[in-house]
């Protein structure tokens, strides 16, 4: 191989593998702890151009899946810690089973680069697919991956954008893969405009207008007001117990849990106190009734109510459940979860992954699910949504609350995943269901982030991680619908059938053009 030979031999692989692994990497940065929303753009529409000029189908898969490697290598790193640290799944096993992980998902941006490369007319002359297709063959992955094999919607692009983004307006009338269709396409315009200069046409100032009116108007959007306040602010206590999740499930450490929540809960004044996810790692039926007793007596004699995280069971069916349940001044209610985590709360396929899971050490690894049909919680006069943990992930799910519930409550266990980026981005996810229908979320978790997020999806008060606390607040509940709790999804689908429509009409246009 001459030397010229090689050189272009690596720089093909810089193009095909490294340049996109570093900008999936680099998308990272728009997501929770760091809030660089405007990053994502830019990485995007490299990312397009380069998919503009790939040549072939099989480059343009390669492009992609090194894309989504860098994305979910970095962003979703977090599943090595809950595997090794936490599940006791050696090393060795562990590094292969998150590499495989994200390989997989990063199997999706690679076939969205496949399917935006395999229509005829796909020269680097045309527009068609920077302004139509490519945002739409990569939105549609993030929708498939929110349902397929009960959905891992984690990193969805949108999500990048809560809650300070222009494009963050439109998370009330389309959600969160509406969010990401317009960052998308805002990306297009982006590498369009560049690919406009770059052959000194005009069209990079229409480009460009266009992103920035796309912007302004999600701008103008976040001063809308889609819900208003029903009935006076209450006061919240929002418990973080900070029991270490090494320990959590121990017998031995049990007694020490109640006296450290029965304590926590004893010292909190408010109209809601919210316990978090299996704050008490015991079945309900175990539990001592004078414990109980003496939880409740506390919230009656101030004329509130509790919310207790615990698991609990069914004799007649033989199963059991990941639940909350009410204690205090209005009648005794429950909540269970109905969207369980693969691996974690059920093992999908026995037969097949049995064995795998077995190495790990998971506490109560096969829930059965709640009804997707339950109603809102009716406690301190508000009627709350409950969600559990992994469940406020889908949006589409916690609209089924709404409008009639007044407030978001989510508790979750987020110490699977120790002082990484995982807790953090759970918190933006939340911010998002905020800013999707309008109400209060609130967040109580056992080692953080425990949080008040307002309903432009911003965070009023938080509580330090790793710390036991009550976080004091005051939230106020919501009525009305924002046309995301009207619709759903659907206008999102409308919107990415429409791209693909437009794709094939500009498409055809080009090629009569050309």
């Amino acid at each position: 191989m001459t030397r010229s030979s090689a050189l272009i031999l690596r720089a093909g692989r810089f193009k095909l593998v490294a340049f996109p692994f570093l900008l999936g990497a680099l998308s990272v940065l728009g997501f929770a702890p760091f809030y660089i929303y405007a990053v994502p753009l830019v990485t995007l529409a490299t990312l397009f151009y380069l998919w503009q000029h790939a040549g072939s189908k099989r480059a343009a898969f390669l492009i992609g899946f090194s894309f989504g490697l860098g994305l979910f290598g970095f962003g979703a790193s977090w599943v090595y810690v809950s595997l090794h640290d936490f599940g006791m799944m050696p090393l060795p096993m562990a590094v292969l089973a998150t590499f495989l992980f994200c390989a997989f998902l990063a199997l999706f941006p690679g076939l969205s680069g496949w399917l935006q490369a395999g229509l005829k007319g796909a020269s680097p002359k045309t527009t068609w697919r920077l302004l139509a297709l490519m945002p739409a063959s990569f939105v549609l992955y993030e929708w498939t991956l929110g349902w397929l094999f009960t959905g891992f919607p984690w990193l969805t692009l949108g999500y990048s954008q809560a809650p300070s983004s222009p494009l963050a307006g439109y998370a009330p009338l389309l959600g969160v893969y509406g969010v990401s269709a317009l960052l998308l396409i805002s990306a297009g315009l982006l590498a369009y405009a560049y690919h406009a200069w770059h052959k000194l046409s005009g069209h990079v100032w229409m480009a460009l207008a266009s992103l920035l009116l796309l912007w302004f108007i999600g701008a103008a959007l976040q001063n809308v007001a889609w819900t208003e306040a029903n009935g006076k602010p209450l006061s919240v206590s929002l418990l973080q117990g900070n029991i270490p999740q090494d320990i959590k499930w121990r017998e031995d450490r049990l007694s020490t849990t109640l006296a450290s929540y029965r304590e926590l809960v004893l010292n909190s004044k408010s109209q809601l106190i919210l316990l978090p996810e299996t704050a008490i790692p015991q079945f309900l039926d175990n539990v001592s009734p004078d414990y109980l007793e003496l939880l409740a007596q506390h919230a009656r004699q101030q004329g509130s109510d509790i919310i207790l995280g615990l698991p609990e069971r069914d004799f007649v069916k033989r199963t059991y459940y990941n639940s909350v349940i009410s204690l205090g001044t209005s009648p005794a209610q429950s909540y269970r979860k109905q969207h369980l985590v693969p691996f974690g709360e059920f093992v999908p396929l026995k037969p097949l992954f049995g064995p795998i899971i077995a190495l790990m050490q998971i506490p109560l690894g096969d829930f059965a699910r709640g009804e997707p049909t339950q109603k809102p919680l009716a406690v301190a006069g508000q009627q709350v949504a409950m969600n559990i943990c992994y469940e406020d992930v889908f949006g589409e799910e916690i609209i089924r609350q709404l409008p009639q519930a007044s407030l978001l409550v989510n508790v979750s266990n987020d110490a699977w995943f120790g002082d990484s980026i995982a807790p953090r981005q759970h918190l933006q996810i939340a911010q998002m269901r905020a800013l999707e229908t309008g109400r209060y979320m609130l967040r109580a978790t056992n080692t953080g982030v425990t949080a008040i997020v307002n309903e432009k999806g911003r965070i009023l008060k938080q509580a330090p991680m790793f710390h036991a606390a009550v976080l004091n607040g005051t939230a106020q509940g919501m009525r009305g619908s924002t046309p995301y709790v009207r619709w759903g999804n659907a206008a999102f689908l409308a919107l990415l059938g429409g791209a693909f429509v437009l794709a094939i009409v500009l498409r055809q246009r080009s090629s009569r053009i050309t």
